[in-house]
């Protein structure tokens, strides 16, 4: 890391990615997380690109990548560009899987829409 860059703690890197610092240290251990430097007492410091890749891997998750394959595209993006057609292709799995998602959430908020238009056209008038 270079040491004339700005370097986060854990806590800052936690505000300002959005992650808890447990899902952070989960994130570091699981491989997802790498070349974090450290103090001369242990403490952790991340970087901007740290930040950068977390708002990656944010995305992934809140979008409900399983960390399996969280870890697998990191592996992926850590390989070097010769693994960009297996990156894009594991994201276009990914995208058909969160577009399945959403049309079962559309379809379930119609059902709700229809259940309220129907109540709302039985309820007794007061």
């Amino acid at each position: 890391m270079d040491t004339t860059a700005p370097a986060y703690t854990i806590g800052e890197c936690a505000r300002r990615s959005g992650f808890t610092m447990d899902t952070l240290r989960y994130y570091e251990r699981l491989g997802l997380i790498d070349d974090v430097a450290r103090t001369p007492t242990g403490q952790r410091r991340f970087s901007d690109e740290h930040l950068e890749w977390l708002g990656v891997l944010k995305c992934l998750r809140d979008t409900g990548m399983p960390v399996e394959q969280m870890c697998r595209f990191a592996d992926l993006a850590r390989s070097g560009d010769h693994t960009i057609d297996e990156r894009i292709a594991l994201l276009e799995d990914h995208r058909t899987a969160v577009d399945a998602r959403m049309a079962d959430l559309v379809a379930k908020r119609d059902y709700l829409l229809g259940k309220i238009d129907y109540y709302r056209s039985v309820r007794p008038q007061t």
